[in-house]
């Protein structure tokens, strides 16, 4: 429920308290001021999906302004014994305000601009020192999930105008955050790519789930009164900008040492959040009801949602497209995950030796003008097998090379197994 502050000219107030009975209202209240230009004062309580028609019904009245208190209230009224079913009313926010909170969120720069260099500085400490919880501080700092939530917004209302702010802002503070992070290893004189840079720039073949949930949970979050949900705004924006802190850091990090394999991975996947957010935070917004006409909004058009979805699922299917054109160059994680399944049959299927671990990944890009799937693998000999440890090693790599090379896997596969037995017994 929320708490309306309307001021109308003298006179006029019983017309509101009329039109707030007919939304609803309740614990209704009307006072007037003093001095030159007296003016009628009517403080209303509605539930949250009445507050913009209330706003529509009010708005033909002369001189008014009308305060909106962003905070749910609980309002109680007679009978008493209904208290409890009162306030367990919730309902999602309405419309206007979830609009108006967009366009409060796009005002100051400054801070925004420095919580973007802030995130470059921590999330190359992380990937620099290969620190996880440094790259989960700068995922909650940074400023990424605003402009990619407000584009939505934008989407949703058919607002170019705001659209094209929020996009301004998603890229400025990726290029700050970008720029920080290619400063600070030119300024350290960062020569190779650390092993945290190249485990957070392996991208899978699901990689364009997760900015469909992220667009989708902040927009649920968004919609949501703040009593209704366990879920924080923060964890929910930590979810947006999971995918958007470490592939920015990566971006600059591998610019200034000349990766640019593990540019393009970065990249992509900073391209695939913003059309795989827009894309489901807008249906959702649409569907909780935002749209282009409403109660002070009158500058949505609405061809602006038709094209924004088309544009953000085109962007997206020439995202999957280029990924499944260039495997595995951006299909590296569920390509490596595969791979380490088709090892683990091979070794299963052994009379000699059984296995205790393999460990399946791709190298860097490009050894000898080709991809390099790089295999350990530890197996430990059968106390009954009547081959050496030689022949079991010898064996095993290349029934694993053979296995892996049916498969087409794009990838050279180097295998290295590693012949383990049980000490003598004592």
């Amino acid at each position: 429920m929320r708490q309306l502050l309307i001021q109308v000219p003298w006179g006029v107030g019983k017309t509101v308290l009329q039109k707030a009975r007919a939304c609803q209202g309740t614990n209704l209240a009307q006072w007037q001021t003093g001095g030159d230009t007296p003016r009628d004062m009517v403080l209303v309580h509605v539930s949250n999906q009445r507050v913009e028609p209330l706003i529509e019904a009010l708005q033909d009245l002369p001189e008014l302004e009308i305060t909106l208190v962003p905070t749910g209230v609980m309002a109680l009224h007679p009978p008493a014994d209904q208290a409890a079913e009162q306030v367990t009313q919730v309902e999602e926010r309405s419309p206007i305000e979830i609009f108006l909170a967009g366009l409060q969120s796009v005002g100051s720069w400054k801070g925004f601009l420095g919580y973007a260099a802030i995130a470059g500085v921590i999330v190359w400490i992380g990937l620099f020192t290969n620190t996880n919880y440094l790259l989960v501080a700068a995922m909650l700092i940074a400023p990424f999930a605003g402009p990619a939530m407000n584009t939505a917004i934008a989407s949703a209302r058919g607002d170019r105008h705001l659209m094209g702010r929020s996009v301004l802002r998603y890229f400025t503070a990726l290029l700050v955050t970008i720029g920080v992070a290619a400063l600070l290893s030119l300024v350290f004189r960062q020569q190779i790519a650390t092993p945290s840079m190249i485990d957070n720039s392996q991208v899978s073949a699901v990689a364009v789930l997760l900015p469909l949930a992220a667009g989708a949970a902040g927009a649920v979050n968004l919609v949501q009164s703040e009593r209704s949900s366990l879920v924080s705004g923060t964890a929910t924006g930590m979810l947006v900008a999971a995918s958007l802190a470490p592939p920015a850091g990566i971006v600059g990090m591998s610019t200034a040492i000349g990766r640019w394999d593990l540019v393009v991975n970065g990249v992509f996947l900073l391209l695939l959040q913003l059309s795989g957010i827009n894309l489901s935070a807008a249906i959702l917004f649409r569907t909780f009801g935002l749209s282009t006409k409403g109660a002070r909004y009158q500058r949505g058009q609405r061809g602006v949602f038709p094209v924004a979805l088309g544009v953000s699922a085109i962007a997206i299917a020439v995202l999957l497209t280029w990924q499944l054109s260039n495997s595995p160059s951006l299909e590296r994680s569920s390509r490596a995950q595969r791979a380490n399944a088709a090892v683990q049959q091979v070794v299963q299927q052994s009379d000699s030796a059984q296995l205790v671990e393999s460990n399946v990944r791709f190298t860097r890009a490009n050894i000898q003008g080709q991809n390099t799937l790089l295999c350990v693998v530890y197996v430990q000999r059968q106390p009954e097998a009547a081959r050496s440890i030689e022949q079991i090693r010898t064996d095993l790599t290349q029934a694993i090379q053979a296995h892996l090379l049916a498969q087409d896997f794009n990838a050279m596969p180097l295998v290295n197994v590693i012949v383990l037995e049980t000490p003598p017994e004592l």
